[in-house]
């Protein structure tokens, strides 16, 4: 499993403040990366020191992004993809999976941080159907209704909506998350499907060190990290039919083979989902 990425930072590139922590930054540092600096490991490293295997929250999430992108294109005929909150460039990003299912699906990633505009754009930008949108992902109209995404992405035909690992750094009132996720179901066409992650609280043994995660995120550098619980995050997919097995921890949603081994605290409180709009 990778380790915190090595203090070798590198000079920030313009409009990046290497003193202020970055979410991406910060996934990256979980995920082993190098895009990152010393504040953003603070912040792994406070995390850490309450729930040692916290590098998982990371880990779970992005495979659960790997099989959810991969049932959606497999499976559902979709061949567009809209990805708020694309982070930075790692192994097996959304295009990269869904474009060995099928060269012409289109994707399109939505962000505005500036390490993964500074970063991110060139990676990101692979072939004619990969796309990258500067917009506030927090903001469906200004998401929805951007000449980029306008132009890539047919409302008249069913899209996939990715929000993994991002509604939980929302800044602001508890019931926002779900009335952003009302909005984009609203925008989207029947047929439509929907995945999400979000840092969970399994409401037994581990909501103690569930909420002791969330007050170290949210009083670290980056400032955000908000776990759910299981009806919280069901409330993510409004008018949406669940696939089954619905909202569960990430690593039980249609892993990739029997499990030998018991899940972790960390792997155990991310929990992630697929809706579709009938």
């Amino acid at each position: 499993m990778p380790g915190a990425a090595p203090p070798t930072d590198r000079p920030a590139p313009v409009g990046v403040d290497p003193t202020r922590a970055s979410i991406a930054r910060v996934y990256d540092a979980f995920l082993g990366g190098k895009d990152n600096y010393e504040i953003d490991r603070e912040t792994f490293r406070r995390v850490k020191s309450v729930a040692p295997e916290a590098q998982d929250l990371a880990v779970e999430n992005r495979n659960f992004l790997i099989r959810a992108c991969r049932f959606i294109a497999n499976q559902t005929g979709i061949t567009q993809f809209l990805d708020c909150g694309s982070g930075l460039p790692t192994a097996e990003n959304t295009h990269q999976v869904v474009q060995r299912v099928n060269p012409d699906i289109r994707v399109v990633y939505v962000d505005n941080d500036p390490v993964v505009l500074a970063h991110g754009r060139a990676l990101l930008e692979e072939n004619d159907n990969t796309h990258f949108v500067a917009a506030d992902i927090f903001n469906p109209r200004e998401v929805i209704e951007n000449a980029v995404v306008r132009k890539h992405i047919d409302f008249t035909e069913p899209v996939a909506l990715l929000q993994l690992g991002t509604l939980h750094h929302y800044n602001g009132p508890r019931e926002r998350p779900a009335e952003i996720m009302r909005e984009y179901v609203e925008a989207l066409p029947s047929g439509s499907f929907v995945a999400i992650s979000h840092f969970s609280d399994p409401e037994d043994e581990l909501s103690a060190l569930a909420r002791k995660m969330e007050d170290v995120f949210l009083h670290s550098p980056m400032g955000s990290g908000t776990f759910r619980t299981q009806t919280e995050i069901e409330e993510l997919f409004p008018g949406l039919e669940m696939v089954q097995p619905g909202v569960v921890l990430c690593a039980d949603w249609w892993p990739d083979g029997p499990r030998i081994k018991e899940l972790n605290s960390a792997q155990r409180t991310i929990s992630g989902g697929i809706g579709r709009k009938p």
